[in-house]
């Protein structure tokens, strides 16, 4: 029994609505399970949204996807922790930081990977709602 999580939960630019290079990528190795949540807040940084996790009861949501052939998971996964940041030079702090979340889909809870944001949000907006597509989508409106 393999006890590998082979899931990834998504909640910016690496969704489907956002359509960025790194989607493209995502998708040829990873196959769409539905539309989800995770715990967490969500924080204006500028130019894109970031998450942060949270014990309160505050929720993202984001897609949940899985590995099309587990074999290739440590290979894809480490493509996407390059486009995130999180391998950077000796003593830079990554961006964002790959951990294990509690992803509730359809009434079920199920563990995925998420990229949380590694920097202090203290002094970033917070989002008045917990989908950073529709916010992105509406702050470009503006």
């Amino acid at each position: 029994m393999n006890n590998e999580i082979y899931q990834l939960f998504v909640y910016g630019s690496l969704r489907s609505g956002f359509q960025s290079t790194a989607y493209e990528y995502l998708s040829k190795y990873f196959n769409l399970i539905g539309e989800a949540v995770v715990k967490g807040k969500l924080y204006d940084a500028g130019s894109y949204p970031v998450a942060v996790p949270t014990e309160e009861d505050s929720t993202i949501e984001g897609e949940l996807y899985c590995i099309n052939n587990p074999a290739e998971f440590s290979w894809a996964m480490g493509q996407l922790d390059d486009y995130e940041g999180l391998n950077v030079e000796q003593g830079e702090m990554p961006m964002y930081k790959r951990r294990l979340v509690t992803a509730y889909i359809n009434g079920d809870s199920t563990m995925a990977w998420v990229y949380w944001y590694n920097g202090p949000v203290h002094t970033l907006p917070e989002l008045p709602i917990s989908d950073a597509l529709k916010y992105q989508q509406q702050k470009t409106k503006i």
